[in-house]
């Protein structure tokens, strides 16, 4: 069974909508959705905003349901002049750029006694959705690269350009990492599929509520095409 997590439900209605023999479970304050989707065994789940939420969501999905890989479907904020509003970044892995523990000897962004400072994505995974991305979406450009997450809305060049000097981030957002984390102690294989909805500079505020609805018609298409061609 594959899980699909969305931070909004903007990011995973159509994808409800979409679905037979559904059935609900509440946990936690999350509605997740199982059934068949491409006659494809599926659950969906709005997760909520923030990496608690996403994580949490992430271990549901791992303890109840048994799910084989977990796709992570949302928006973000470009860190690359390259990569334009639209346009989708495929994580190759993913990191929590608020974590900071140098005292320790931990580099910024590696969580203490954890032995990896960044979750790497699932090469299949990555591979099918880059794939379909060109068949599905080819009026936009598809990127690979790491996605950092923070419990922060990014707005500021300055952060911007700490976080890629950092980083080497390709977009930032608020839950991938987590989810990359709880699937990683699980040993589930994941995807972080982002779709650019601002830049992540001073016209953020400017560009969200324009471009969200754009990006995430991207990032569903995508979705959909991915369970298309998995194989659980």
């Amino acid at each position: 069974m594959l899980g699909i997590i969305g931070a909004m439900e903007e990011e995973v209605a159509r994808i409800k909508e979409a679905m037979d023999q559904t059935t609900v479970l509440e946990k936690a304050g999350m509605q997740f959705c199982k059934g068949k989707l491409e006659q494809k065994d599926v659950v969906v789940v709005c997760c909520g905003i923030g990496k608690v939420n996403a994580g949490l969501c992430t271990q549901i999905l791992a303890d109840c349901f048994d799910v084989s890989a977990v796709i992570n479907t949302g928006i973000a904020g470009s860190l690359r002049a390259k990569i334009d509003i639209g346009d989708i970044v495929l994580s190759t892995d993913a990191l929590q750029h608020d974590v900071e523990a140098i005292a320790f000897g931990y580099p910024v962004g590696q969580i203490p006694r954890m032995d990896t400072l960044s979750f790497p994505a699932d090469e299949e995974l990555r591979k099918i959705a880059k794939d379909a991305c060109e068949r599905v979406n080819p009026d936009i450009h598809v990127y690979e690269g790491r996605v950092v997450s923070g419990d922060q809305f990014i707005s500021d060049q300055n952060k911007k350009e700490w976080l890629i000097e950092t980083f080497d981030g390709y977009c930032t957002e608020m839950e991938g990492a987590a989810i990359a984390q709880a699937a990683y102690l699980n040993q589930i294989p994941f995807l972080i599929i982002r779709a650019i909805s601002d830049k992540a500079d001073n016209s953020a505020s400017e560009d969200y509520p324009t471009f969200e609805a754009k990006a995430i018609v991207h990032c569903v298409n995508l979705t959909m095409e991915i369970v298309r061609c998995y194989e659980n």
